[in-house]
């Protein structure tokens, strides 16, 4: 949710999904890139003028799932539940309580050692590898966090019945969030995007949510920007 050849994409990312495009000789985007950037921009502004407020609780949310789709609770013994635990549980901590990880809260990507370079160097690589260990160590530091210190209530629903394709929410009612995501058949791409917009859609927000341009805002904004 990778990439054309002149960029690199960090999936997955603890803070949630990150782009990061290698730099051409003259430091600048390159020029697809920048048009992409600006089509999309134009999108999201045109998405900011019909968004209105019509907001919903996540028990509400978790209503909707169930009498709109019949999505089913995911297992919290399943694999897919407990890797999805996980990743969430890392990216709350790092927005919300940074310091259980200390240096680890923040890893920088090492912007210099691409700038200016057509390939990747053993300098390059290098530096790749010491950031992907500290993305393993902070994960794994984030997973021995004990739940009192830093209690969660992780809940997926999953939507199955789409002909060939899923779509699963997150929802999380400690500190309020809520994703969504499909996969499945890519002729199917329409119906799954069609689900998960209408997911993001009953979510909705409130007026002060689009007055104070709120995370919750930004979520709906963006989100309805890639459908």
């Amino acid at each position: 949710m990778g990439k054309r050849a002149e960029s690199v994409s960090i999936i997955g990312g603890a803070d949630g999904p990150t782009s990061i495009f290698l730099i051409d000789n003259k430091g600048k985007r390159k020029l697809g890139e920048r048009i992409r950037g600006f089509f999309y921009e134009k999108k999201r502004q045109r998405v900011k003028k019909k968004i209105t407020a019509n907001p919903h609780t996540l028990e509400e949310l978790t209503d909707y799932l169930k009498m709109e789709y019949g999505a089913r609770e995911l297992s919290k013994k399943s694999r897919s539940y407990q890797e999805q635990r996980k990743s969430m549980k890392e990216a709350l901590i790092v927005r919300y309580r940074p310091e259980l990880l200390g240096d680890l809260a923040q890893i920088r990507f090492p912007r210099e050692e691409f700038s200016g370079k057509e390939n990747i160097s053993k300098e390059c690589k290098k530096a790749l590898e010491e950031m992907w260990k500290k993305c393993e160590q902070r994960s794994r530091r984030a997973e021995e966090i004990p739940e009192d210190v830093f209690p969660m209530d992780f809940h997926i629903y999953e939507i199955r019945d789409l002909r060939g394709g899923r779509v699963q929410t997150g929802i999380e009612t400690v500190w309020e969030q809520m994703g969504v995501s499909w996969s499945g058949n890519p002729k199917r791409k329409r119906q799954l995007n069609r689900v998960s917009r209408n997911i993001y859609l009953y979510y909705g927000v409130s007026e002060e949510d689009i007055k104070n341009k709120t995370e919750r805002y930004d979520l709906l904004v963006t989100a309805l920007s890639g459908y």
